[in-house]
């Protein structure tokens, strides 16, 4: 039996993606583990870069082709092929150190948590103009021991039993062009009861790749993550909720955004800093403004 499905969407990131594979198959101290890969591009881009991978893989390497773009459409299918009991999932433009694996495992086994999460250390590129700055913007990190945590963390290294995900469709296809997907399916689950748990040895490099290191991109980003928690309580119809984070949003918008006018001049890195932060707040203002970063959004893009 599997005791592992790793789950490994991707969307016309060929070198990427099989670096993201090959750190898995290096994976040690687990016992059994296979490989799921979508390819969620409409053109199929990935499909002979799959068939080369599957000739050199040490575990089973299983892959399908997903035409509809959206990020929930690509989990769903992924969800579909995985036969282990319990799912980890890497993002394509992550890599995983050798022991991840066994450190989320561990982790589940020691805590008894349904779902646990690890660390994602973004890395730019060596030209990479203000690069502190973006990867700090797309680092995650958390408790600096493992052990139980009070709230879920994005799904990109993550790990949770097979059998939690037991809707035809677990994740919301409405989300599939602006994301969300994975932070709706936890909110259920902790209303549910379920318990989150942070592997802090589970480490993975997210590589961030040219098309997300400028400016425009990088405050768009921060501005859905603003938008967050203010979805959330609008789905869960929590009014007061929703009220607070939006005049908190208000007041970091202002506060931030003037600070960062007055840092310009002096320190270019500290103003970015402030525009990050003034950005997330308008993201808790402006809630109800869709921002869009998958399905179609990427197939926009020069493939």
């Amino acid at each position: 039996m599997t005791e592992v499905s790793v789950l490994i969407p991707t969307f016309r990131r060929p070198a990427a993606f099989i670096r993201a594979v090959r750190s898995v198959f290096a994976q040690r101290g687990v016992t059994s583990f296979e490989i799921i890969a979508v390819d969620n591009s409409p053109e199929g881009s990935a499909i002979a870069t799959f068939q080369k991978l599957e000739a050199e893989a040490p575990a089973p390497f299983r892959w399908t082709h997903e035409p509809k773009p959206g990020v929930a459409q690509a989990r769903n299918a992924a969800l579909k092929l995985a036969t282990g009991d319990l799912i980890a999932w890497l993002d394509d433009d992550e890599e995983a150190s050798p022991d991840w694996l066994a450190s989320l495992i561990a982790v589940r086994r020691d805590t008894g948590a349904q779902s646990v999460f690890g660390p994602v250390r973004a890395r730019a590129g060596h030209d990479t103009g203000h690069a502190e700055f973006y990867e700090h913007l797309y680092t995650r990190a958390g408790p600096s021991k493992s052990g139980l945590c009070g709230h879920a963390y994005g799904i990109g290294n993550s790990l949770q039993p097979r059998a939690m995900f037991d809707e035809a469709q677990p994740f919301d296809t409405r989300t599939d062009q602006r994301g969300g997907e994975d932070d709706a399916l936890f909110a259920s689950w902790a209303q549910a009861g379920a318990s989150f748990a942070w592997a802090s040895n589970a480490i993975v490099i997210e590589h961030l790749g040219a098309e997300r290191t400028h400016l425009a991109h990088g405050l768009k980003r921060a501005f859905a993550y603003g938008q967050g928690p203010c979805e959330l309580a609008w789905s869960a119809r929590n009014i007061p909720a929703l009220a607070r984070h939006m005049c908190v949003g208000a007041a970091q918008a202002i506060v931030y955004g003037a600070a960062s006018a007055l840092m310009v001049a002096g320190s270019t890195p500290r103003a970015l800093t402030m525009l990050d932060r003034a950005a997330r707040g308008a993201g808790k203002v402006f809630w109800f403004c869709e921002q869009r970063f998958y399905g179609q959004a990427l197939v926009r893009q020069p493939a």
